[in-house]
C-alpha cells in the first residue's frame, strides 16, 4: 500500500484555510478515484506544548504506486493537486512512502 502525505504549514489566515478545506478541497478529494482511505488531522500542539510546525496533515492511501499514479493524474486528481498548492499559504509538504503492515 501507498499513503501520499500531505503537511500543510501554518496559514496566513487560518479561517479561510478552514472554510476553503472544508467546503472546497476536501469534497475535492473524495471524488478523487481509487482512494482507498483517507485520514485528516488539525495538529493543536507540539510534543513540547508549543506551536506545531504544521497545520493540519491529509492522508491518502493507494492499492500502490500504480493507482496512486492513475488517480492523481485523473482529472480530479489534478484538480485537487493544483487547489493544495493554492490553499497552502503557508507551504506545504508533500511526501510519498510505502506503509508497512
Amino acid at each position: 500500500m501507498m499513503k501520499l502525505t500531505v503537511l500543510y504549514g501554518q496559514p496566513t489566515n487560518t479561517e479561510a484555510f478552514e472554510q476553503h478545506y472544508g467546503t472546497v478541497h476536501l469534497p475535492a478529494v473524495a471524488k478523487v478515484p481509487g482512494v482507498a482511505r483517507a485520514e485528516y488531522t488539525r495538529f493543536v500542539a507540539a510534543a513540547d506544548g508549543g506551536k506545531p510546525g504544521f497545520y493540519r496533515m491529509a492522508e491518502l492511501y493507494f492499492r500502490d504506486q500504480a493507482q496512486m499514479e492513475q488517480s492523481l493524474g485523473s482529472p480530479a486528481g489534478k484538480a485537487v493537486v493544483a487547489d493544495a498548492s493554492q490553499l497552502a499559504t503557508g507551504g506545504i509538504t508533500i511526501i510519498v512512502g510505502t506503509v508497512d503492515a
